[in-house]
């Protein structure tokens, strides 16, 4: 504060740091759920819901996902997946390759 004038800035950065209030109402029991599978994987309640609300969030956006096309580019798109092109050599080896969380 300078001249008797607060920091806005101070507070706005704050308030993005700490991010959004979401306020949820939930039967005991529900709550009592999250709260014993939380700490099951060594988490608060907070990061559990969190969590848990974000990967289902982003698995309904990627499921919703839609494309229009008029009849031309539809054939054209599905005579593509009829026919798709044969593999490349890079493709041929990047499958040959084990993938690191097999290792």
């Amino acid at each position: 504060m300078s001249d008797g004038v607060p920091d806005r800035s101070v507070a706005r950065r704050e308030v993005a740091r700490r991010g959004t209030t979401i306020n949820l109402r939930v039967e005991t029991e529900t709550r009592d759920l999250i709260d014993a599978a939380a700490e099951a994987i060594g988490k608060n309640r907070t990061e559990f819901m969190i969590e848990a609300a974000r990967r289902h969030a982003i698995d309904v956006l990627l499921d919703q996902r839609l494309f229009r096309l008029d009849p031309d580019a539809f054939d054209a798109f599905d005579a593509a997946l009829d026919n798709p092109p044969s593999p490349s050599e890079r493709l041929v080896a990047l499958m040959r390759k084990k993938p690191l969380w097999a290792k």
